[in-house]
């Protein structure tokens, strides 16, 4: 349990990092809502999104993961993979001259951990019945 707690706030603090670079971006460029047709804004905004789309369905499986036995290396291995996913992903995303190995591998390293601890999930439903 103490891996995910550790992870989980350190993406938690990462979280806050990207609202409060959201902020900032929008009182900048003085945009109170949505991105005005700036670039700029439209990427912290996606950014920011994208984390908090993925983020909590991967720690759910994740959870779930350690609650059906698995060892604390593969804990490791998943929460690890999704800290280094989301941080390549939101750099990537956010370089206005984007270089899409960041955006990509970010998004690789987020469907490992969805697709890994989702058929660890599954084979461990379907050898218990």
């Amino acid at each position: 349990m103490k891996i995910i707690i550790c992870y989980t706030s350190l993406l938690s603090l990462f979280y806050v990092f990207l609202s409060i670079r959201t902020l900032l971006k929008r009182r900048k460029l003085k945009i109170s809502v949505g991105d005005n047709g700036n670039s700029e804004m439209l990427r912290a905004m996606r950014v920011h999104a994208n984390f908090s789309e993925y983020v909590p369905l991967a720690l759910f499986l994740i959870y779930l993961t350690l609650l059906q036995g698995a060892s604390d290396f593969i804990i490791h291995f998943l929460m690890l993979t999704l800290f280094v996913g989301r941080i390549s992903h939101a750099y990537g995303v956010s370089q206005t001259k984007e270089n899409f190995f960041f955006r990509v591998s970010g998004m690789a390293l987020t469907f490992t951990v969805l697709i890994s601890s989702s058929s660890f999930l599954l084979f461990s439903a379907f050898k218990d019945s």
